[in-house]
């Protein structure tokens, strides 16, 4: 029995120094954030739309200032015309050909200042700002949403690695197991069909082995993929999780309250509605009248004015009175979006309190399940302890002792498992709460 307890004792010490020694070189939770942070392709997208809705707005705003347009041009005619002029006496005077050689250089510049635009420019100004904050919202929500893909990715390569750990520790505890019913066989102390069975025993922890060291090293690659790293990068994970545990202690409605007012999804639908509200008074504004003041200077080659150049200063008025309904109907889709958005929102606001619920919820399940777990482990440690000393004197059978290594395996799982799904119930409830 002394060999079953050495199998068992060095991977157990392994497994608990994982759980709670400190690395050095131990890659952490905010390590990882980090670098998935600084790697992912999605967020740095949601980065350049920032930009882009950056430059938008700066666009929107310059309609406010003056506009300056100049205009150049070459004709050549196939016959210049000339001035020709009747008087009341009856001659007629006709000027020689009004450009020289029958062609002529034409330019000018144009100073426009928008005067009255029906409220057009004020809207689309106001589309635009809030277009920018819905693409810094949604910045904000891809960053969140992110964090907490990479923390799944995070607490499951650990899940694996203590499964992994567990799988090992069984493997090693049945094959002392084994040896130990082989040498008692031989000395014809218990019968041949109990050797037989820890084997079938120790052929099933191998394979639970082999699948829980696959299961690991998926998990790891999706966890490098999260990361930006390569797949088959190795990454020793700190097995310590840094969590607000306070969140669980505070009452359902306030989290709830807190997550509508902090969620960086609602407020982006919120601006999104906005701007197209904005956009579609932008639209409306088209049929309604426009002026502008107008300053020009004009160049135009001649033989008969008296002068090329010519300056002016004026205002300009123009008004679309029939468009066949586009400006109008343009507008009605705007607002039927925005109501469409406002539907949307109402339908993100519950979802989003079902969200809390279920973390909050999922917290307190994984914190009972710790404690439970716990006294678990410590009563299948006694139970396998104990069937092994009346398995050495002859008191207990095979499969007692093969059914308390399986139990002692399975409450430690639990324990674990207990302990990472309260940690991720807790990044969960941060996440649903906008504190991420």
């Amino acid at each position: 029995m002394g060999r079953i307890r050495r199998g068992l004792a060095l991977p157990l010490a392994l497994l608990a120094a994982a759980a709670t020694g400190p690395c050095a070189a131990a890659e952490t939770l905010a390590d990882a954030w980090r670098l998935a942070l600084t790697n992912d392709k999605a967020l740095a997208a949601a980065g350049s739309e920032v930009e882009g809705a950056r430059a938008a707005e700066r666009a929107a705003r310059s309609a406010r200032w003056p506009s300056l347009d100049a205009t150049g041009g070459y004709t050549r005619l196939d016959s210049s015309p000339a001035l020709e002029v009747a008087t009341p006496g009856g001659p007629v005077f006709r000027s020689g050909p009004i450009f020289r050689d029958d062609q002529f250089v034409s330019g000018g510049v144009q100073l426009k200042l928008p005067l009255y635009t029906g409220g057009q420019v004020a809207a689309d100004v106001d589309a635009a700002h809030h277009a920018l904050l819905g693409a810094s919202e949604e910045q904000e929500a891809a960053s969140s949403g992110l964090k907490l893909a990479v923390a799944e990715a995070y607490v499951s390569v650990l899940r694996t690695r203590r499964a992994l750990a567990a799988a090992q520790s069984s493997l090693e505890s049945l094959s002392a197991h084994a040896g130990d019913v082989q040498h008692m066989v031989e000395r014809e102390l218990v019968a041949r069909a109990d050797l037989l069975a820890a084997r079938v025993a120790l052929a099933n922890a191998e394979q639970q082995r082999v699948r829980a060291a696959n299961e690991h090293e998926i998990a790891l690659a999706v966890y490098n993929r999260r990361l930006g790293e390569p797949l088959g990068r190795s990454a020793e994970l700190d097995e310590r999780i840094s969590a607000d545990v306070a969140l669980a202690a505070m009452p359902l409605e306030a989290l709830v309250a807190r997550a509508l007012d902090a969620r960086s999804e609602l407020k982006a639908l919120v601006a999104r509605a906005d701007s197209l509200a904005s956009q579609s008074h932008a639209e409306a504004a088209h049929a309604l009248p426009q002026v502008a003041l107008i300053g020009a200077y004009t160049h135009l080659d001649n033989q008969i004015l008296d002068r090329q150049d010519f300056s002016s200063v004026g205002i300009g008025f123009t008004w679309n009175l029939f468009d066949g309904g586009r400006a109008r109907q343009r507008a009605a889709a705007l607002r039927s979006a925005g109501r469409a958005a406002q539907e949307r929102l109402e339908d993100l606001r519950a979802s989003i309190e079902l969200e809390v619920r279920q973390a909050w919820l999922d917290v307190h399940e994984a914190q009972a399940r710790v404690r439970a777990s716990a006294e678990a482990v410590a009563q299948a440690e006694e139970n396998l302890r104990s069937s092994r000393e009346l398995y050495g004197v002859g008191l207990a059978t095979n499969t007692q002792v093969l059914d308390a290594v399986s139990l002692e395996v399975n409450a430690v799982s639990n324990r674990d498992n207990a302990s990472l799904d309260e940690s991720l119930a807790l990044l969960r409830l941060s996440y649903a709460v906008g504190a991420l």
